[in-house]
Order: C-alpha cells, then sequence, then structure tokens
C-alpha cells in the first residue's frame, strides 16, 4: 500500500513539473514573447484610453465649473452647458452637436466629427 501511494505522488509530481516546465519554455519562444508583450500593449493602451476619459470627465467637469462661477459673479452666461449644431461642409453637411465655447479651429472639427463616426 505504501508503494502504491508514492508511485502516485511521484506521478502527480511529474506531472505538475512537466506542465510547469512545458508552460515557462512556451513563454520563452519567440511566439510566448509575441503574445506577452501583445498582451501586455493591450494593457498599457487600456490604461491610457481609461485616463484620457478620465481627464475628458475632469476638462468636462471643471469647464462646467468656471462657467457657473463666470455666471454666478459677473451675471453674464458663457453658453457653456448648451450644445449647438455645427454643420461641417467636409463631413458631408451632417449635423454635428457640439458644446457651446469648446469649439476650435475648423479644420480640427471634421477630423474629430470623422473620428466620432458623426
Amino acid at each position: 500500500m505504501s508503494r502504491l501511494f508514492w508511485l502516485g505522488a511521484g506521478v502527480a509530481a511529474g506531472v505538475a513539473l512537466s506542465r510547469k516546465v512545458n508552460r515557462t519554455a512556451r513563454r520563452a519562444t519567440p511566439t510566448g514573447m509575441a503574445d506577452q508583450l501583445g498582451d501586455a500593449v493591450r494593457e498599457l493602451a487600456e490604461a491610457v484610453g481609461s485616463f484620457g476619459a478620465d481627464v475628458r470627465a475632469g476638462m468636462s467637469e471643471r469647464e462646467r465649473e468656471l462657467h457657473e462661477s463666470v455666471t454666478e459673479r459677473t451675471g453674464v452666461v458663457t453658453g457653456g452647458r448648451e450644445p449647438r449644431a455645427v454643420t461641417l461642409p467636409d463631413n458631408g453637411n451632417r449635423q454635428v452637436t457640439r458644446m457651446a465655447g469648446t469649439l476650435e479651429e475648423a479644420g480640427s472639427h471634421g477630423r474629430r466629427a470623422r473620428r466620432a463616426g458623426r
């Protein structure tokens, strides 16, 4: 009975060790390294995208606060909240809704609208 136990323990240890060695060897191959690099780049891209979304949300929040502050102190409505439609000639004359007061040069509207799929 003792021999059967040790035989089973040896087989289990051998299988576990073999799997670990195969996994490590697979990581060391060029394909394994490419997979790891691809995963790392994918994670980095997601982190950068998330950071950009957080920055944009913070910018919008701060812009709204500044508009409210200017409105409270001066009584002048800066128009930061009302969306307005802009007709873009290089966008097939489709309507694009933008926040008032955030429009930039005419060249950047078409590019941003195309990226946004509008």
